[in-house]
């Protein structure tokens, strides 16, 4: 098995989650990365590879990770739904998709782009954003952005466009992200998430590589997320 980390904080949450801690507070103002529950998440993800051999040591990049599996070089990717579709039309074997997993609780990051509006706009410009977001984000647009991607689409309307429900009849796999929201939870997000998120991706990638302990490299984490944050609280 190989879980790309290209967004290791992505799926750390995701583990952690169904490990049954979350990450950061509903509010971004507080991180929880050294909590006992997300040390244990972190030191099971190495365990993956030191212990269980079932993935490769130190890290994978998620640029290589999709061509990995379709060349047959693993077995099982963990991976973006946005790679659904490429799989599908480049894959020479049968493959499957199932949720994530669960330890104490079922649970998924779920996020992606968005759409902004500022409000230091003339209202010109404001009714230009408005008319594009409508347009892109609309059940056919949703539904067709879908079908070519394997992303989902961002609304239940879009499910209800005559070419989603043909296309999942077809391809039942692209129905499964869509199911997972149930267990869905909000993706990691802060204030300063760029500079939190950077803490975090790097203590998990010297735990992965053996570099620190994952208790010692959260802590790390943890301490530079309470200065970076103080601002705020």
């Amino acid at each position: 098995m190989i879980p790309s980390t290209g967004y290791p904080y992505w799926m750390f949450q995701a583990l952690a989650i169904q490990n049954g801690k979350e990450v950061m507070s509903g509010d971004g103002l507080t991180t929880y990365f050294d909590d006992p529950k997300v040390v244990e998440t972190l030191e099971f993800w190495k365990s993956l590879s030191s212990e269980h051999g079932i993935m490769p040591t130190g890290t994978v990049e998620w640029g290589t990770l999709r061509q990995a599996f379709l060349e047959g070089q693993t077995a099982m990717m963990w991976h973006s739904t946005g790679n659904l579709t490429a799989v599908k039309n480049n894959a020479s074997f049968d493959f499957g998709v199932a949720e994530l997993p669960a330890n104490v609780r079922k649970g998924s990051p779920t996020g992606g782009g968005n759409f902004y509006l500022f409000k230091d706009t003339s209202d010109e410009e404001k009714a230009a954003a408005l008319k594009l977001i409508k347009f892109m984000t609309s059940p056919e647009q949703a539904a067709a952005w879908s079908i070519a991607t394997g992303y989902m689409g961002v609304s239940p309307a879009a499910y209800e466009t005559e070419a989603l429900k043909a296309y999942t009849q077809e391809f039942p796999p692209a129905l499964v992200a869509r199911n997972q929201l149930e267990n869905a939870v909000a993706e990691f997000s802060t204030f300063e998430t760029a500079r939190v998120r950077e803490g975090l991706n790097n203590a998990i990638q010297s735990a992965l590589t053996g570099s620190k302990e994952a208790a010692d490299a959260l802590r790390e984490a943890q301490a530079a997320a309470v200065r970076q944050l103080r601002d705020y609280q």
